[in-house]
Protein backbone atom coordinates (compact mmCIF):
# COMPACT_ATOMS: atom_id res chain seq x y z
CA UNK A 1 0.00 0.00 0.00
CA UNK A 2 1.43 3.42 -0.96
CA UNK A 3 2.56 5.66 1.88
CA UNK A 4 0.03 8.55 2.19
CA UNK A 5 2.93 10.72 3.36
CA UNK A 6 4.13 10.78 -0.26
CA UNK A 7 0.76 10.87 -2.04
CA UNK A 8 1.58 14.23 -3.66
CA UNK A 9 4.46 12.52 -5.52
CA UNK A 10 2.37 9.77 -7.12
CA UNK A 11 3.15 11.15 -10.62
CA UNK A 12 6.77 9.99 -10.14
CA UNK A 13 5.87 6.58 -8.64
CA UNK A 14 7.14 4.55 -11.62
CA UNK A 15 10.59 6.12 -11.22
CA UNK A 16 10.58 5.75 -7.44
CA UNK A 17 9.50 2.10 -7.70
CA UNK A 18 12.12 1.28 -10.33
CA UNK A 19 14.91 2.74 -8.18
CA UNK A 20 13.64 1.05 -5.03
CA UNK A 21 13.47 -2.28 -6.83
CA UNK A 22 16.92 -1.86 -8.37
CA UNK A 23 18.53 -1.31 -4.97
CA UNK A 24 16.71 -4.18 -3.28
CA UNK A 25 18.13 -5.17 0.08
CA UNK A 26 21.14 -2.84 -0.24
CA UNK A 27 19.09 -0.04 1.35
CA UNK A 28 16.54 0.35 4.13
CA UNK A 29 13.15 1.97 3.61
CA UNK A 30 10.05 1.42 1.52
CA UNK A 31 9.74 4.62 -0.53
CA UNK A 32 12.45 6.38 -2.56
CA UNK A 33 12.47 9.30 -0.11
CA UNK A 34 13.00 6.86 2.76
CA UNK A 35 16.11 5.32 1.19
CA UNK A 36 18.01 8.59 0.75
CA UNK A 37 20.28 9.86 3.52
CA UNK A 38 19.37 13.09 5.29
CA UNK A 39 22.54 14.65 3.86
CA UNK A 40 22.28 13.12 0.38
CA UNK A 41 23.98 14.87 -2.52
CA UNK A 42 21.87 14.54 -5.69
CA UNK A 43 23.88 15.74 -8.64
CA UNK A 44 22.67 16.13 -12.22
CA UNK A 45 25.30 16.50 -14.92
CA UNK A 46 23.09 18.45 -17.30
CA UNK A 47 21.39 21.82 -17.32
CA UNK A 48 17.66 21.53 -16.93
CA UNK A 49 15.40 24.55 -16.37
CA UNK A 50 14.12 24.69 -12.79
CA UNK A 51 16.41 21.95 -11.48
CA UNK A 52 19.72 22.83 -9.80
CA UNK A 53 22.84 20.90 -10.79
CA UNK A 54 23.37 19.89 -7.14
CA UNK A 55 20.68 19.28 -4.54
CA UNK A 56 21.94 19.07 -0.96
CA UNK A 57 19.91 17.09 1.55
CA UNK A 58 16.82 14.94 1.64
CA UNK A 59 14.49 17.84 2.47
CA UNK A 60 15.66 19.83 -0.55
CA UNK A 61 15.41 16.76 -2.80
CA UNK A 62 11.80 16.23 -1.76
CA UNK A 63 11.09 19.91 -2.52
CA UNK A 64 12.69 19.62 -5.97
CA UNK A 65 10.59 16.57 -6.82
CA UNK A 66 7.47 18.58 -6.03
CA UNK A 67 8.24 20.73 -9.08
CA UNK A 68 8.85 17.60 -11.15
CA UNK A 69 5.48 16.02 -10.36
CA UNK A 70 3.70 19.32 -10.97
CA UNK A 71 5.02 19.25 -14.55
CA UNK A 72 5.46 15.60 -15.56
CA UNK A 73 3.30 12.54 -14.88
CA UNK A 74 5.04 9.23 -15.46
CA UNK A 75 3.09 6.24 -16.67
CA UNK A 76 6.02 3.80 -16.54
CA UNK A 77 9.73 3.24 -15.99
CA UNK A 78 11.48 0.29 -17.58
CA UNK A 79 14.48 -1.17 -19.42
CA UNK A 80 16.37 -1.37 -16.14
CA UNK A 81 19.96 -2.55 -16.25
CA UNK A 82 21.71 -2.56 -12.86
CA UNK A 83 25.42 -2.97 -12.17
CA UNK A 84 26.76 -3.43 -8.63
CA UNK A 85 30.34 -2.54 -7.84
CA UNK A 86 32.48 -2.21 -4.71
CA UNK A 87 30.52 -4.86 -2.82
CA UNK A 88 27.18 -3.15 -3.44
CA UNK A 89 28.33 0.24 -2.16
CA UNK A 90 28.08 1.67 -5.68
CA UNK A 91 25.26 0.80 -8.05
CA UNK A 92 24.91 2.03 -11.62
CA UNK A 93 21.43 1.89 -13.10
CA UNK A 94 20.33 2.50 -16.66
CA UNK A 95 16.62 2.93 -17.32
CA UNK A 96 13.90 4.73 -19.25
CA UNK A 97 10.86 6.70 -18.12
CA UNK A 98 7.67 7.33 -20.07
CA UNK A 99 5.07 9.93 -19.27
CA UNK A 100 3.26 13.11 -20.21
CA UNK A 101 4.10 16.80 -19.91
CA UNK A 102 1.07 18.01 -17.94
CA UNK A 103 0.87 21.54 -19.38
CA UNK A 104 0.76 20.36 -22.99
CA UNK A 105 -0.22 16.71 -23.07
CA UNK A 106 2.97 15.98 -25.02
CA UNK A 107 4.45 12.51 -24.63
CA UNK A 108 7.68 12.37 -22.59
CA UNK A 109 10.19 9.55 -23.03
CA UNK A 110 13.70 9.74 -21.65
CA UNK A 111 16.76 7.59 -20.92
CA UNK A 112 18.94 7.86 -17.83
CA UNK A 113 22.11 6.51 -16.30
CA UNK A 114 22.52 7.05 -12.56
CA UNK A 115 25.50 6.29 -10.36
CA UNK A 116 24.44 5.70 -6.78
CA UNK A 117 26.74 5.56 -3.77
CA UNK A 118 25.33 3.80 -0.72
CA UNK A 119 26.50 4.41 2.84
CA UNK A 120 24.87 3.07 6.00
CA UNK A 121 22.13 1.45 3.89
CA UNK A 122 20.98 4.80 2.44
CA UNK A 123 21.70 6.65 -0.81
CA UNK A 124 24.49 9.07 0.08
CA UNK A 125 25.30 10.37 -3.39
CA UNK A 126 23.45 10.27 -6.70
CA UNK A 127 24.99 11.33 -10.02
CA UNK A 128 22.55 11.47 -12.91
CA UNK A 129 22.93 11.58 -16.70
CA UNK A 130 19.97 11.86 -19.08
CA UNK A 131 19.07 12.46 -22.70
CA UNK A 132 18.79 16.25 -22.40
CA UNK A 133 17.55 16.63 -25.98
CA UNK A 134 14.62 14.29 -25.33
CA UNK A 135 13.64 16.36 -22.29
CA UNK A 136 14.04 19.65 -24.15
CA UNK A 137 11.97 18.44 -27.11
CA UNK A 138 9.15 17.28 -24.86
CA UNK A 139 9.14 20.45 -22.75
CA UNK A 140 9.21 22.82 -25.72
CA UNK A 141 6.77 20.98 -27.98
CA UNK A 142 3.51 22.64 -28.88
CA UNK A 143 0.42 21.48 -27.01
CA UNK A 144 -1.63 18.73 -28.60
Amino acid sequence: MPNPKYAAYEAAAPYFNLVRGALGDLVDGEHFFDIVADDVVYEVLYDFPGWPRVVQGRTELIAQFRGYVENIALQSADKLVAHQTVGGRVVVIEYEVHGTILATGVKYDNRFCSIIKIENRKIAHWRDYMDSLAAWNALTARPR
